[in-house]
Formats: C-alpha cells, sequence, structure tokens
C-alpha cells in the first residue's frame, strides 16, 4: 500500500511540484490548501488534467483552523508543511495574520500530528531570514558581487539566529517549534532552512520569488526594479533539487529527526541579482532589459549562500542542477505558458 503524504500549502508553487513528483511514482496525496495566492486554482486545475481529476485529495482549508489541520493529518503518513504567509513587507504591514498564519498555523500542523494515531514525520520549510542580515558576519565587495571572506562554504547551521522583521519573527518561531517537538514529544521533525527556491509553477512577485518575477518580468515586458546596487549574492536551488532533498530526509528520518539543514545551491549555484543574473537573462530573451533603481531594502543580506555540507553529510543530498540549467528551464516554462501571467 503506498503511503499518504499531506502537503500544506499544497496548492502553491513548491507543493504542486511536490504532489507531481508523489503522483508519478504512485503515491497517495492530501493536498491543504486555503487557495489564497495567486496561481493556485491553476495550479490545481494543471495538476487533475495531468494525473486525473481524482489522483489526489483536495481539502480547501486553513491552517489557522486547528481543527481542520487535526482532521486532515488523521490518515497521513507524512506531512510536509509549506503553508505560510512569505512575503517581508506584508509581514510588516500585517504582523498579526503573519503571526497567525506562520507560528500559530505551524504550532496547530505539530499538535495535529502529535495526537494522530499515526505520529506522521512532519518536514518543515523554514528560511535563511532566520539568520537575520548577518551583522557579524565579515562580507567584502567584489567587482560584481558581494562575498564572505571568512565563509568559503557559505552560512552554516550554527551561525546565530537573529530573526529580523516579523516574517523572520513568525518563521523562526515555528522553526524551532519544530525542532522542540522531536526533543519534548519525540515527533520526528526536520526543519529545512530553505534558501532561493525556484522553478516551474511559481508566480512570483517583486517581494517573493524574485528568481521567478525577473524571468516573468523578462518575458513579458514587465518594469524590473532594482534595490541596491545589484551585487547582492543569493544561492539558487531549483526547486527539483529540493524535492529530492524531501524524498531522501524522509527515507531517512530515523537517522535525522530532530535536526535542522540549510538547503539551498550552496557555493556553487551562487548569482549577483543583477550583475550576474542580469547577463544571463538578457542572453536568454536575446535584447537588453530597462531597469529602475531604488535604495537599498532595510534587512537585505548582501549576502546569503548556505553552507549544505550537513545534508550531505547526514543523508548524502547534494544540488544535480546548475543554475544556467535551471534558468532556461524556468524560462521555457514561463514562454510556454504567458497567459497564466
Amino acid at each position: 500500500m503506498s503511503k499518504s503524504t499531506l502537503i500544506t500549502g499544497g496548492a502553491g508553487f513548491i507543493g504542486i511540484n511536490y504532489a507531481a513528483r508523489l503522483l508519478s511514482r504512485g503515491d497517495q496525496v492530501i493536498i491543504f490548501d486555503n487557495l489564497s495566492r495567486a496561481g493556485t486554482p491553476g495550479n490545481i486545475e494543471w495538476l487533475k488534467s495531468t494525473y486525473g481529476e481524482d489522483s489526489f485529495q483536495l481539502i480547501v482549508g486553513d491552517v489557522r483552523d486547528a481543527d481542520g489541520v487535526k482532521s486532515a493529518i488523521e490518515s497521513a503518513d507524512l506531512v510536509l508543511h509549506l503553508a505560510a504567509q512569505v512575503a517581508v513587507t506584508t509581514s510588516v504591514i500585517d504582523p498579526r495574520t503573519d503571526f497567525e498564519v506562520n507560528a500559530l498555523g505551524t504550532l496547530n500542523v505539530l499538535e495535529a500530528a502529535r495526537q494522530s494515531p499515526k505520529q506522521p514525520p512532519v518536514l518543515y520549510a523554514s528560511t535563511n531570514k532566520v539568520y537575520g542580515d548577518l551583522e557579524d558576519v565579515e562580507v567584502d565587495e567584489g567587482e560584481s558581487s558581494y562575498y564572505f571572506p571568512n565563509h568559503p562554504d557559505g552560512i552554516p547551521e550554527t551561525q546565530t539566529l537573529d530573526f529580523h522583521s516579523p516574517y523572520g519573527c513568525s518563521k523562526g518561531a515555528g522553526d524551532q517549534y519544530v525542532r522542540d517537538y522531536h526533543r519534548i514529544f519525540g515527533l520526528q521533525t526536520v526543519v529545512f532552512r530553505q534558501s532561493c527556491i525556484y522553478g516551474p509553477h511559481q508566480f512570483g512577485i517583486e517581494d517573493q520569488g524574485w528568481v521567478a518575477w525577473f524571468v516573468i518580468a523578462a518575458v513579458t515586458g514587465r518594469p524590473i526594479t532594482i534595490y541596491g546596487d545589484g551585487k547582492q549574492v543569493r544561492d539558487l536551488l531549483y526547486v527539483d533539487d529540493l524535492l529530492t532533498a524531501y524524498d531522501q530526509a524522509a527515507v531517512h528520518i530515523d537517522k535525522i529527526a530532530g535536526q535542522i539543514y540549510n538547503i539551498g545551491g550552496g557555493k556553487n549555484n551562487t548569482l549577483s541579482i543583477w550583475k550576474e543574473f542580469g547577463p544571463l537573462l538578457e542572453k536568454e530573451l536575446g535584447q537588453k532589459i530597462p531597469v529602475s533603481r531604488e535604495t537599498w531594502r532595510p534587512g537585505d543580506q548582501r549576502v546569503f549562500i548556505a553552507d549544505i555540507g550537513k545534508a550531505s553529510r547526514d543523508f548524502g543530498w547534494v544540488p544535480e542542477i546548475d543554475v544556467e540549467t535551471g534558468i532556461r528551464k524556468l524560462f521555457d516554462w514561463v514562454r510556454a505558458n504567458q497567459d497564466l501571467f
């Protein structure tokens, strides 16, 4: 009998890709989503048209509803908790909703899993924002990018936590609750502090999902604004590699329960957000791309590169899709689906 995976936020970008992977290998999938994000109803329709109307169970619900979450999790063998308020700017405008979705919603998921007869493992999508703006980490400036002179492999999981912004606080609270539910209650949990994830079915906007947003804007001719000098560096991870991390973590859950992992492209998959990414976009588009400039945004990290060595050592995970290949795949998907934007 195939196992049943519940994906909170399963109609979103990462969730829909993981649901498709699970369905393609015959697993049972329960998607729990309030369908509030742009593109989520279309993602559900795509999943139905690709795998069949009855290939998965859709529960339209909200993680703030403890009873609804408890009911949804009862039959699950594994929980992937992706549901979240995901934009820093939105969290500043409405901190209460951000807290209720990210912190309280995560507590609801953990409590439901703890009280379930199956006590399913919980994989939690956290964020590198829990490290704040890395004020204590030395950063040097190169010709086209910033870099860490003393952290050649990137930032490890041992970096001091420094929640910055309501979003950082709410996701960080969830991050620590997930870890502690293993220590205190024995629930099998894993925290993934994820970097810049990108790929198909991502409806990026300026404040969240910037890689997809730049590609979408370039293809559709929308204006692009660069905040700061464009030398800010991020490690990029194509979504298929992230899904493999989820798979491998689930396989090795008895060994790695209670652990926290940085999951990103690592030092081999980095780009400065415009000095290096801009020429790559222009190469794919075949023309120059005009951009406007604005001042730095508060808390913007000049560099974030995840040290992903712990995941490699503990459960054998390494990214396989390089940045140029991944960006090309995303370009192809956006071109083929321009009507969605």
